[in-house]
C-alpha cells in the first residue's frame, strides 16, 4: 500500500469514528482531498486508492488537471475571481467559495452560456476575521431571497472556515454557527434551487469537531498528500 493510500485509509477511519460518536451515518460525510499544488502523479495514486472528490484553489490549475482525470469530481474551494469562472465551465462539480452577489451572477451568466446548471455553496465568514472571505448571515439570506435573478445556479449549502486557534470551543462554536445558519436559511428560503443539504467545514486539523457539528464535507490536504510539495 502506498503512503497516500495508507493516509486515506487513516483519514477515512477517523471520519467514520467521528461520525459514529456524533450519532451520524459515516456515509453522510464526504472527504474532499485537497490536491492544490500537488502533481498528477500523487492525485492518480489517491484515485487508485478509491478517492473520487478533489479540491483545488486555482482555476487555471484546476482547468489543466481536469482532463487528466475527467471522471473525478472536481471542487473549487479557493477564492474565485469573476474573470476566472470561464476556466471551470461546464464540468466543475461544486464551487464552495461563492462570497458575493457579483460572483454568483457571473457564475449564473457563464452557466447559461453553456446551457448548464452549476452547483455552488455560499461562503459565510463564521470567524468574522477580516482576512477571511465570506458573507454574513443577513446578507446571505437577502441574496438567496432573490434566486430568480440567478437562473443557472443551484445552492447546495454553505461553506465556512473556523479561526486558526487552539481553543477547540471557539472552533466548535464557529462550526455550530454555520450549521444553525444553514438550518435557518433552509426554513426561511423556500425555493426549488435552494437545497441547503451540504455543509463544507473542517480541514486536516479540525475535521472531527466539524463532523460532530454537522459537516457533510471535510477538506483534507496535508494529512493525505503531505506537505513536501
Amino acid at each position: 500500500m502506498s503512503e497516500i493510500a495508507s493516509n486515506l485509509t487513516l483519514i477515512r477511519t477517523k471520519i467514520d469514528q467521528a461520525a459514529v460518536l456524533a450519532g451520524r451515518d459515516p456515509q453522510s460525510v464526504k472527504l474532499i482531498a485537497v490536491s492544490k499544488t500537488k502533481p498528477m502523479e500523487l492525485i492518480h495514486e489517491a484515485w487508485e486508492a478509491g478517492q473520487v472528490e478533489f479540491g483545488e484553489n486555482r482555476p487555471q490549475e484546476l482547468r489543466d488537471k481536469h482532463p487528466q482525470l475527467p471522471n473525478a469530481r472536481w471542487h473549487m474551494i479557493g477564492t474565485l475571481q469573476r474573470n476566472k469562472i470561464k476556466y471551470l465551465m461546464p464540468w466543475i462539480s461544486l464551487i464552495h467559495s461563492v462570497d458575493s452577489e457579483k460572483l454568483l451572477a457571473e457564475i449564473s451568466k457563464q452557466a447559461q452560456k453553456h446551457e448548464t446548471e452549476i452547483e455552488i455553496l455560499i461562503q459565510l465568514n463564521i470567524s468574522e476575521e477580516d482576512a477571511k472571505s465570506g458573507l454574513d448571515e443577513n446578507s446571505s439570506e437577502e441574496l438567496l431571497s432573490r434566486m430568480d435573478d440567478f437562473p443557472n445556479v443551484r445552492i447546495k449549502g454553505l461553506m465556512g472556515m473556523a479561526a486558526f486557534v487552539e481553543d477547540e470551543e471557539v472552533i466548535r462554536s464557529q462550526f455550530r454557527r454555520l450549521r444553525l445558519a444553514s438550518e435557518r436559511l433552509k426554513e426561511s428560503i423556500q425555493h426549488p434551487r435552494v437545497e441547503m443539504e451540504e455543509l463544507s467545514m473542517g480541514m486536516s486539523g479540525d475535521f472531527a469537531i466539524a463532523i460532530e457539528e454537522g459537516s457533510t464535507m471535510v477538506r483534507v490536504g496535508s494529512a493525505i498528500f503531505g506537505s513536501r510539495y
